[in-house]
């Protein structure tokens, strides 16, 4: 068996859209873990921590003798953008240095964690390659980012957003749908289409919400006023939020495995269409573009 010097600590998260990229884990956990709908990183080896630099030196030298040709790098964990400017250059040098064939580097990235940068600090990781990060932003609805524990707003999401857009840097937003319940729906949905018109991001997903950690633990967010709903009734949200997006060039995807309904289309010239396939799986579901429950894993 061949011996790769290349230390993982699992489980380890990448978005679906970086299955050819390089996954360089840079760091461990994520330094906020604190959202209850996210059990990612809640066991006890992903206790938020960052790899020495000279390790990260090593293994992407490691990789540009063992593996020609790479174009993408995805640097994990999921709160890479933690790390300080300073720190964060210097892995993006590295790269730059030692895979000169990549051409996009990206990671996933917490708002909070933009605040911390200077408009020079994000240009200057954009010029070192960082091109694209993806922002769970979870929902626009300051109640129901609250209720989550998020640790955001709607206008520090807001603020992030546009200044990595600013910054030249490319923006993956999710929105989870379900993730207020049947009581805070509405608002979750129209406030949620408000954050994405603000900021026209480049991508925008829905995803749809999983409770690793049990009900109990929602109930307490919200104060024993979540009500958990049904494909249906998500689907009638689905609806209000894509329905209340005024979206220029935004390529938006519902095709994660968490989606019961697959929906890929580029708003706003295909809202039309996205809206007539959400109103056939309300309506006649048995018509709907459906994924079999057993396929789906949440």
């Amino acid at each position: 068996m061949r011996y790769i010097p290349v230390q993982y600590i699992d489980p380890v998260f990448r978005p679906p859209s970086e299955a050819r990229s390089l996954i360089l884990q840079v760091t461990n956990g994520c330094s906020w873990n604190k959202c209850t709908y996210c059990d990612m990183y809640t066991q006890p080896q992903k206790k938020f921590s960052v790899k020495p630099e000279e390790d990260v030196k090593r293994e992407i030298e490691w990789f540009s003798q063992n593996y020609l040709g790479i174009q993408r790098v995805f640097l994990a964990d999921g709160d890479v953008v933690a790390l300080p400017a300073r720190r964060l250059l210097n892995i993006l040098n590295m790269i730059r240095e030692y895979l000169p064939s990549v051409t996009r580097v990206s990671s996933y990235c917490s708002p909070r964690n933009v605040t911390r940068k200077t408009d020079e600090e994000l240009k200057a990781l954009f010029d070192a390659g960082l091109k694209q990060v993806y922002v769970g932003a979870e929902s626009g609805d300051d109640f129901v980012l609250k209720s989550i524990n998020k640790g955001e707003t709607h206008q520090s999401t807001v603020d992030a957003l546009n200044r990595l857009a600013d910054a030249g840097i490319k923006r993956s937003v999710m929105i989870i749908n379900g993730v207020g319940g049947l009581k805070f729906s509405e608002q979750h949905a129209l406030h949620s289409a408000e954050l994405a018109n603000k900021t026209q991001p480049e991508f925008l997903a829905a995803l749809v919400l999983n409770l690793p950690h049990g009900e109990a633990r929602f109930q307490a967010g919200y104060n024993g006023e979540f009500v958990r709903m049904d494909q249906h009734e998500r689907f009638i949200e689905l609806r209000q939020f894509v329905g209340a997006l005024e979206l220029k060039s935004t390529i938006f995807r519902s095709d994660h495995a968490s989606n019961q309904l697959v929906l890929r289309g580029t708003l706003g010239k295909d809202k039309a269409r996205l809206l007539k396939e959400i109103d056939i799986a309300i309506e006649t579901p048995e018509r709907a573009n459906l994924r079999a429950e057993w396929i789906r894993p949440f």
